[in-house]
């Protein structure tokens, strides 16, 4: 494996099915452009003569569409933005926390990643999409998987306020779970 000596950028991108990281090789003589996800090379470019542009790639499960814009600031130096769906990694995880729960518990020594897409209501455990039964109760619903032999839960109920909408709440084995700030 030759030393990343190119590297110009590295992103964190928090999606449903994990945190995946993205590498970026810029060689400002050659032009060449490199992409890694997760560590695997996803796009290799070794002579391009333009060394302005953009990569477009997927990352994740949900194949979600990724962008890094190469952009001239001053002479020979060079800004690289990653754009995630469209939308800056910014605005895109601004908008990720509006529409997901993300909670981190480790269970016999194992940590587990467990996020809620509240659009479509799907679970996802450590990248697996999860089999789950949804009921409803007397106060919402309730969401329940198991996590190797952990029964979990995922109740919603109406906070009352109609700005702060549904409360997403996971229990697992009875014990109440803090959601996670990614």
């Amino acid at each position: 494996l030759e030393k990343m000596t190119d590297l110009v950028a590295v992103w964190e991108v928090a999606l449903s099915d994990g945190v995946h990281k993205i590498e970026f090789e810029h060689g400002t003589t050659s032009g060449k452009r490199v992409v890694y996800v997760d560590g695997k090379e996803e796009i290799r470019k070794e002579w391009m003569f333009k060394l302005v542009g953009k990569e477009t790639f997927t990352v994740g499960a949900a194949k979600a569409k990724a962008t890094i814009n190469i952009d001239a600031v001053s002479g020979f130096a060079y800004e690289y933005t990653l754009e995630i769906n469209g939308k800056s990694l910014k605005k895109y995880m601004e908008n990720r926390s509006k529409t997901t729960n993300t909670w981190v518990l480790s269970l016999g020594g194992t940590d587990y990643r467990v996020v809620l897409e509240k659009d479509t209501m799907d679970v996802w455990c450590n990248g697996q999409k999860m089999e789950t039964a949804g009921e409803f109760v007397e106060d919402g619903t309730e969401t329940h998987f198991s996590v190797g032999d952990h029964s979990c839960c995922i109740k919603a109920v109406s906070s009352g306020k109609r700005k702060e909408g549904i409360i997403h709440t996971l229990i697992v084995d009875d014990r109440e779970i803090p959601e996670a700030v990614e």
